[in-house]
C-alpha cells in the first residue's frame, strides 16, 4: 500500500442521515499522516458481510441502532467469521451502552449523537494500526 492508495472504509447504517454524518464528520483525509479515505455506504446487514468477505477494508464503522440488524451484532460476526477482521468501530445510542461494544469485540465505540471530533480521534487511532510508518 502507498500514500497515495486511498483506504476503503464501510459506513453501515440503514439511515442515510447516519452514513452522511460518519462521512460529513471524517472528511476525505481526517489526518495529514494517513492517505485518504474511500467510503464504502452500505444499508443492509448481507451487503456488509459480503464487502467484508470480499476484503480490502480498512476499517468497519457500524451503526449499533440500524435496524432490523444492529452494528454490534455485526461486529460480533465478523470477529467471529473472519480471520485477521480489519478493526470495527460500533456507534452506539449512548455512552452507556460501551460495554455492548465491547461483547461485540469492537475496537472502538463512539455515541450519538455523533461528535465529529471524538469520531475523528477514533477512526485515526484505528487506522493508524492498519498503515505501515
Amino acid at each position: 500500500m502507498t500514500d497515495t492508495t486511498p483506504l476503503r472504509v464501510l459506513v453501515y447504517s440503514d439511515d442515510v442521515n447516519t452514513r452522511q454524518q460518519v462521512i460529513l464528520a471524517l472528511g476525505r483525509r481526517p489526518h495529514p499522516d494517513l492517505p485518504e479515505l474511500q467510503y464504502v455506504e452500505v444499508a443492509t446487514e448481507p451487503v456488509v458481510l459480503q464487502q467484508m468477505d470480499a476484503g480490502g477494508i480498512a476499517l468497519a464503522i457500524l451503526d449499533g441502532e440500524a435496524v432490523p440488524a444492529g452494528g454490534m451484532g455485526i461486529a460480533k460476526q465478523l470477529k467471529d467469521e473472519i480471520y485477521e477482521c480489519p478493526p470495527v468501530l460500533v456507534l452506539t445510542g449512548r455512552p452507556q451502552d460501551a460495554w455492548l461494544a465491547t461483547w461485540s469485540r469492537a475496537e472502538a465505540a463512539v455515541p450519538h449523537p455523533l461528535d465529529p471530533v471524538q469520531l475523528a480521534e477514533a477512526v485515526i487511532g484505528l487506522l493508524r494500526s492498519r498503515v505501515p510508518a
